[in-house]
């Protein structure tokens, strides 16, 4: 492999004659003596944006040596700002520029304060104008707001207003559901709620009215506007007669009495239960009589339990026993009941025994 050639060696700088430096380091203060002083500029401010040029100024010399001594230091005299350097707040030199001059070509010669304190006046005035346009705004939102609120209070209060007035009041009251109860008596006993406002009726008074009525065993309150107000009630479901001292009383399920009379009521059976109304016995004997269908419940005349497994039922005047046994299953006893008495009549049967639902027993 060939090795490159080396570079050729640099020039020889040329020295320079120093009787011709002489010479003209000699000649140098002359022509410094003869040079013209330099033209005035004009004062531009402290917040002027343009920098005075610098220019070269002859420096005093004392001749001689030093002269040359500093001439042979370098070909230029050191340099010097053209006008002195003094402070912003020295006597002569404006902080800042507050009329223009008339005899200054570099001024606009219409610029005065009066024009500066109208600029400023503008910039205020469309300063003001911007906040009144951002203020009116934000004040239409405000209204809107306010409007909205103002009519949903004024809503309420006069739906309030209305509601709870005598425009509203109680004059017709209806009962609805009675059966065996009088409803004109039961609208009697509730009078005292006429010309009460609707959403003020005291269901604590209706309560205490209906009390006096046993046969009612639930009852609803419904306003229907403008003066009507209607009683839906639920009478209890008489389930037979116990033997008392007064009589013969009349019970429900849960062993309210409902009427007492001397003889026991025709179309309701005789309870003959074990431990009275309070007893378990009696619990599903009543559960049992509730859930057989109206036509099988028309045909039981006596209800015996002595405990809860052993309810038995008698029908009509064949007297015909059922023997039931708890209240278990009833549902499905009663299936079971009516299909076999539709092949064996109880007129056939002294007694059915639909304990077991899926294996009648049949004597």
């Amino acid at each position: 492999m060939r090795r490159p050639s080396p570079l050729p060696p640099p020039p020889a700088r040329p020295r320079p004659d120093p009787s011709a430096e002489t010479s003209a380091t000699a000649a140098r203060p002359a022509e410094r003596r003869a040079a013209p002083s330099p033209p005035a500029v004009p004062f531009l401010g402290d917040d002027a944006d343009e920098t005075a040029p610098i220019v070269p100024l002859p420096r005093a010399h004392d001749g001689g040596a030093a002269d040359e001594g500093e001439a042979a230091d370098g070909d230029t005299a050191p340099l010097e700002p053209l006008f002195p350097i003094r402070d912003a707040g020295a006597p002569g030199i404006p902080d800042r520029i507050t009329a223009a001059d008339p005899a200054d070509p570099g001024m606009p010669a219409d610029l005065r304060v009066r024009d500066v304190w109208a600029a400023a006046r503008a910039r205020r005035k469309a300063l003001r104008s911007e906040v009144r346009r951002f203020t009116a705004r934000q004040r239409r939102r405000r209204m809107v707001w306010i409007g909205v609120g103002a009519a949903l209070v004024a809503l309420v209060l006069g739906t309030l207003g209305v509601a709870y007035s005598p425009l509203l009041a109680v004059r017709d009251v209806t009962v609805v559901g009675a059966e065996r109860l009088d409803a004109a008596e039961v609208a009697a006993a509730l009078s005292g709620q006429v010309g009460t406002p609707l959403p003020l009726v005291d269901s604590s008074e209706v309560k205490a009215a209906l009390v006096a009525f046993p046969l009612v065993e639930t009852y609803t309150l419904e306003a229907r506007p403008p003066h009507e107000l209607i009683v839906r009630i639920v009478e209890r479901t008489p389930i037979g007669s116990v033997d008392s001292a007064a009589g013969h009383t009349l019970v429900d399920a849960a062993g309210v009495a409902l009427s007492t009379t001397p003889d026991a009521p025709e179309g309701f059976p005789v309870l003959d239960i074990a431990g009275g109304v309070g007893s378990r016995a009696f619990q599903a004997a009543g559960t049992i009589f509730r859930s057989l269908p109206e036509e099988l419940r028309a045909q039981v005349t006596k209800i015996t339990a002595t405990t809860a497994n052993d309810v038995t039922l008698t029908l009509g005047e064949t007297r015909t026993e059922v023997v039931w046994g708890n209240a278990d299953e009833s549902p499905l006893k009663v299936i079971a009941l009516e299909a076999i008495m539709t092949t064996r009549p109880p007129a056939e049967v002294d007694r059915y025994d639909v304990s077991s639902p899926n294996a009648v027993v049949v004597d």
